[in-house]
């Protein structure tokens, strides 16, 4: 009993101690207004005394570097895009420097050429690759650039028969493997454009060697009939389905669209009818209302479009 009663005196002690709380007097508010004030005072003064911050970035968005753009919207930095300041490089692989390359690109006879693969929405594997080709952001030194780019036309090179699946995805895995910059970075800084609804899938162990490369693609949300989509938001990018330049730009024409002015309704399609019911029924109105529904037909035998 001594002990249990020695016990609870001790419990007592603890508790009372433990809910024990110092006061705060007029002395503690006093002091720490005090130091509110000098701290900010302190700060003003050290701010005056070191003067302004001076930065080689601070005078591209001064007053007098701003210009407006054609389209009226007032820009930064002295000329267009993302001013004087980007530094990107982009590294374009040589079709001769990684052995495959030139099977991806033309088949494994190497008689499908580029102006083939240029036309119909799959048009972007060429187009890019060109435009990067005369890209002021190029660079020929792989150790300053920060991007690569791989240049295929797997898309059309396996409609046109000039590869099969397998080929394809042996071919691929020999080009990744005599690339060092590639390995150096898990494929992160590498872009490959896959311009169809099968997306990356064209290529298939691209989960195993792409699954950090950055993949350029017009439908991120299809899957061509796989269990899982190659697109990941966080790295990959959507860009447009390619439109033959006989559509929009060369003269005469390949065809001769209704005026937008004539038009209520405004759909554009590019790609095969497939038998599928809907697409027909499109061809079935165009014939039905040749002055409404303006509708061109490309048949390919390669069945490219």
């Amino acid at each position: 009993m001594a002990s249990l009663n020695s016990n609870n005196k001790s419990t007592r002690l603890f508790s009372t101690h433990a809910h024990h709380h110092s006061v705060c007097t007029r002395t503690h508010q006093i002091a720490a207004f005090a130091l509110v004030v000098a701290t900010f005072f302190l700060t003003r003064l050290f701010d005056h005394s070191l003067g302004p911050c001076s930065s080689p970035y601070l005078n591209s968005f001064s007053d007098g570097n701003q210009y407006t753009a054609p389209n009226g919207v007032v820009r930064f930095g002295g000329s267009p895009g993302y001013g004087t300041h980007l530094t990107l490089k982009i590294y374009v692989y040589d079709e001769n420097e990684i052995v495959g390359l030139k099977l991806l690109m033309y088949g494994r006879e190497g008689k499908i050429s580029s102006e083939a693969c240029v036309k119909g929405q799959w048009g972007t594997q060429v187009k890019i690759h060109r435009l990067l080709l005369q890209s002021t952001y190029r660079t020929r030194n792989k150790e300053e650039a920060d991007l690569f780019f791989v240049p295929s036309y797997v898309k059309c090179v396996r409609m046109m028969g000039g590869l099969n699946d397998k080929e394809i995805n042996q071919t691929y895995v020999k080009v990744l493997s005599q690339m060092p910059y590639f390995r150096l970075s898990g494929g992160r800084n590498h872009i490959f454009v896959f311009p169809s609804g099968a997306g990356a899938h064209l290529f298939k162990s691209w989960a195993v060697y792409l699954n950090r490369s950055i993949i350029l693609t017009p439908e991120g949300d299809r899957t061509d009939k796989r269990d899982t989509s190659a697109f990941n938001t966080w790295k990959d990018v959507i860009i447009p389905g390619n439109i033959d330049d006989g559509m929009t730009v060369r003269k005469p024409r390949l065809v001769d669209p209704l005026p937008l002015s004539r038009r209520k309704h405004l759909a554009n399609y590019l790609g095969r009818a497939q038998g599928k019911a809907g697409r027909l029924q499109l061809i079935d109105l165009a014939k039905q209302y040749p002055d409404k529904v303006h509708l061109s037909l490309l048949y390919c035998d390669t069945d490219l479009f």
